[in-house]
């Protein structure tokens, strides 16, 4: 039984651990410079809007409900990722940011990390635009009262952010495993946050299939052997 786990292990996590642990020992804490000020930003942001001069301006700048005007959620939404929720601990948000982030950030390089978790951040925002137009009544609706409900401010991303490194590393059961999580989450306790984490997850999955269709149009593309276009590679 335990040969088979890890056997299970190394296929499942091996190229994701070993390109982590290679670049931490290598590199150190400079190999996640984006990660770490994420993190310091969200924990800034929490800092200041349990201030009484600061939760306003925070709201302002970074809070994203879908009763505002769309032009302000879309300003508000980068700064929006890094604004943790009020009613949850902080701590398990700064964790999770260190964690997804910081793999994301080896495994994937800093623009590509942000444009998946923005990616998934502007997926969970409209789609509470849209559930609430749907109404309650339809299986993707939402009640009106949840237009005055703040978006999920870093789950989102980090959410969308696992999913796309373990298509990227072949992780299938983990990120099988994070589906089937939010998916649990929205049964138990269907609320905006759990639909908009859905929401992410999609958004990502048809990026994922994007991708997974250009690459193989690529590999199509490329001249096999045995074909006109194929030459031999050059030996030195």
């Amino acid at each position: 039984m335990s040969g088979s786990v890890t056997r299970f292990a190394r296929r499942e996590w091996g190229p994701l651990f070993g390109t982590v642990r290679a670049a931490l020992v290598t590199r150190g804490w400079n190999a996640v410079p984006m990660t770490l000020a994420a993190v310091c930003l969200t924990a800034l942001f929490q800092l200041v809007q349990n201030q009484d001069w600061g939760y306003q301006p925070v709201q302002n700048i970074g809070s994203v409900r879908a009763e505002d005007p769309l032009w302000a959620s879309l300003l508000r939404t980068p700064l929006s990722l890094f604004v943790p929720a009020l009613d949850l601990p902080v701590w398990g948000a700064l964790a999770q940011v260190l964690l997804v982030f910081g793999i994301a950030e080896i495994c994937l390089g800093r623009w590509r990390t942000l444009g998946v978790a923005y990616l998934a951040t502007l997926c969970g925002t409209l789609y509470a635009r849209v559930g609430i137009a749907l109404g309650p009544g339809t299986p993707f609706g939402l009640p009106a009262s949840d237009a005055q409900v703040v978006d999920t401010g870093p789950s989102a991303a980090v959410v969308g952010l696992a999913v796309y490194v373990c298509w990227r590393y072949r992780a299938w059961w983990t990120g099988g495993a994070v589906v089937l999580a939010m998916v649990v989450e929205v049964i138990v306790k269907p609320n905006l946050a759990g639909k908009e984490h859905l929401a992410a997850i999609a958004g990502v999955l048809v990026l994922i299939a994007v991708q997974a269709w250009r690459e193989r149009g690529q590999e199509d593309a490329e001249p096999r052997p045995g074909t006109r276009s194929w030459k031999p590679p050059i030996r030195s």
